[in-house]
């Protein structure tokens, strides 16, 4: 008998947490899933009303925060930020700005620096401990670099061409013509910060002149005029030509591979009329073994599709336009975020996102991940290699629409 009521009980408890499940099914909607239902269309003005402090700028910036579509659910770390928001250092010859995980806790994979270098003003000779990726976005510069095998390296670069200094290689940059140069800088360090670099004029200053008169075989009042503090960007004179600079420094040899190339001039990996992604990494740009870039060009109502990174986080810096990213973890959690130029984001490693071009021109995105090659699942390519009767259960979608699914990496889809 009391086998018996026990069964009852359980059957009873059974029944009502069907019941209870059928409900909530009922009661989410296409569009609306959560429960208890979010966002805007499940609330009234009165609540959505908000008396209290503001800051119009500020909210400006963020529309899909003051109302996040219904779809967004649960809560994530803040994956944005933005140079717009980082003091510059500035000096004679320049300025920088910069962003690590400092001022990112989310950016745990790489950190960035936004420097400008005026007509001459040079980054003065230097290393890291941490690979440079570089991007020039404006003007031209000239690079040096010194190899692991004493090999010297000097180019000039332009808009839409990289550098990469492996760590401990020293270099410095320099900018050229009557504008300058300003340029994106990406360390393969979450915490590697520009203002904390290995400098040879503090290197110098701080040892004795003894040391710096037998190291150089030359007598130590040779070094009674150099600088007692560091220059970091200082104003420099024009360099001479290009080739004279390179046959100074030959006698060590030539590097195999080129330490810079041109991003901007490859042939796109995936192209169509709603936009294009262009790449480079390890396989392209062979001396770039920790960092893998592409920029990712949105034509305005265009969709980057739903996909994600298997092989790393993807670290962005919003070059132009305007665009709206929403990234989708386990949980559920789902999060919806407004970008602007100048503004950076980051998606982890395999979640899912898109990004919506919601302005008038078009969005170009550069996207950094920190490893030696680009590797990227796609959501539609995915569900069109697996068995159509096994997805339309899992959707209750025909199987005739899902054939219409575009079956390769798109990459950008036409509005």
């Amino acid at each position: 008998m009391e086998d018996l009521s026990r069964r009852k009980l359980l059957a009873l408890g059974a029944l009502t947490g069907a019941t209870v499940a059928s409900g909530a099914a009922q009661a989410a909607t296409f569009g609306n899933p959560d429960e208890p239902p979010q966002g805007a269309i499940n609330s009234t003005p009165g609540a959505l009303s908000n008396p209290g402090p503001q800051n119009p700028v500020l909210e400006g910036q963020f529309p899909s925060f003051q109302n996040p579509p219904a779809t967004d659910v649960g809560d994530m770390p803040m994956l944005w930020s933005s140079f717009n928001i980082m003091p510059k250092r500035v000096q004679a010859g320049g300025w920088a700005r910069q962003v690590t995980a400092t001022e990112f806790p989310a950016a745990t994979s790489v950190s960035a620096v936004n420097m400008r270098l005026g007509p001459g003003g040079v980054r003065e000779l230097h290393w890291h401990l941490a690979g440079e990726w570089g991007l020039m976005t404006n003007g031209r510069c000239r690079v040096t670099l010194l190899d692991q095998q004493g090999r010297a390296y000097v180019q000039d670069v332009g808009p839409g061409d990289l550098w990469f200094f492996p760590a401990g290689c020293p270099h410095s940059l320099q900018g050229l013509g009557e504008d300058g140069c300003e340029f994106l800088i990406v360390f393969d360090n979450a915490f590697q910060s520009e203002f904390n670099t290995l400098l040879v004029t503090d290197w110098l200053a701080h040892t004795p002149p003894e040391v710096l008169g037998q190291n150089f075989g030359v007598s130590p009042s040779v070094f009674r005029n150099i600088p007692l503090h560091d220059l970091w960007i200082f104003q420099g004179k024009e360099p001479g030509p290009l080739a004279a600079d390179q046959a100074m420094v030959a006698s060590g040899g030539v590097p195999p591979e080129p330490f810079t190339f041109s991003l901007t001039a490859t042939k796109p990996v995936k192209e169509n009329a709603a936009g294009s992604i262009q790449l480079a990494d390890s396989r392209t740009f062979k001396v770039s073994t920790t960092i893998a870039g592409a920029i990712e060009t949105i034509r305005p109502g265009a969709l980057r599709q739903m996909h994600w990174h298997p092989n790393a986080d993807e670290w962005q810096y919003w070059i132009k336009g305007q665009g709206r990213m929403t990234v989708f973890n386990a949980g559920p959690r789902a999060h919806t975020i407004d970008f602007k130029a100048g503004d950076i984001g980051v998606v982890p490693k395999s979640q899912g996102h898109y990004i919506q071009n919601t302005g008038t021109e078009d969005v170009q995105v550069l996207a950094i991940f920190r490893a030696p090659e680009y590797q990227e699942v796609d959501l539609s390519d995915w569900l069109t290699h697996t068995p159509p009767q096994l997805v339309a259960q899992h959707l209750n979608i025909d199987p005739a629409e899902l054939a219409k699914f575009p079956k390769s990496q798109l990459g950008i889809q036409p509005g």
